[in-house]
């Protein structure tokens, strides 16, 4: 009878273009995503499924030595413990900024009356999605300027079962017009300047989209400046803007919120200590 110990071992082993320890832990994904095999399973070296479809283990081994991400193999990641199907149109949702959501779940739990939401940027829609689901008194709006991207998050909160709005719209390009207000205003942006894309992994630069990475260096703020301008407009007197940052900017775009008005301002760091998230309010 195949266990998954064996099977476990030569998939880190044939993983060649990472690290052991990520050979290991990317073996362990994709056990897991196939086989439904927990770590804990393949460790006690559970038996294999016996009816099991086998996948194309050479296909798969090789997209992960082109460096592929293996959320984009494996079609899928989880975040905040939800399951969102990711493609090459979408950022691959972080760890970093499931920080931010829980930020956000904290202050706004004790609310009995409506929240409304506006997510700019949403991608996968991994963060309206999630505050949809466990913020039962939001009312959440996904913002962003790709088509495909809008299709993909519309996807994923069908298939979570969350009630989200999803549209198409440029934070830098919002009509006039415009008169909805919101008690949470909250954004991913780019903020990656080209100049740093020198220094950033073969698997982010050929297969995630330079669309939500990349700002230019001539003006590296130009997305929070747009967020916060929003905010003067948009956010209500008690509301607050959530927003995740390049560390090396943490200073700068303090300084873009506390010029448009904002009088509290809070930066917060990443399980690194570097500087990964704002929270300013009025």
């Amino acid at each position: 009878m195949a266990t998954a110990k064996p099977l476990y071992e030569r998939l880190s082993k044939n993983i060649t273009a990472y690290p052991s320890e990520e050979a290991r832990e990317m073996a362990f994904m994709l056990l897991d995503h196939y086989f439904g095999l927990r770590k804990t399973d393949v460790l006690t070296d559970k038996p294999l499924p016996p009816n099991r479809t086998e996948p194309d283990w050479f296909k798969i081994l090789e997209r992960l030595n082109r460096q592929e991400p293996i959320q984009h193999v494996i079609g899928t990641t989880i975040f905040c413990g939800l399951e969102f199907e990711v493609s090459p149109d979408v950022l691959i949702p972080r760890p970093e900024t499931e920080d931010l959501v829980r930020l956000i779940m904290h202050d706004f739990s004790d609310r009995t009356d409506d929240v409304p939401i506006v997510d700019i940027g949403t991608g996968s829609g991994c963060i309206a999605i999630t505050l949809a689901r466990f913020l039962p008194q939001s009312v959440v709006t996904g913002w962003d300027v790709s088509d495909k991207a809008l299709t993909l998050a519309r996807h994923n909160a069908q298939n979570l079962n969350a009630d989200v709005t999803f549209s198409i719209q440029d934070i830098l390009n919002v009509p006039p017009d415009f008169s909805r207000r919101f008690d949470c205003v909250v954004s991913n942006p780019p903020y990656v300047t080209r100049s740093e894309a020198a220094d950033m992994d073969r698997n982010v630069l050929d297969y995630e989209p330079g669309l939500a990475l990349f700002v230019d260096d001539n003006d590296p703020l130009v997305f929070y400046k747009a967020v916060a301008d929003f905010c003067t407009r948009h956010l209500t007197k008690d509301g607050a803007c959530y927003v995740e940052i390049n560390e090396r900017f943490g200073e700068a775009t303090q300084q873009v919120f506390a010029e448009r008005g904002f009088t509290k301002i809070q930066v917060y760091k990443d399980i690194h200590g570097k500087d990964r998230s704002i929270r300013a309010t009025f």
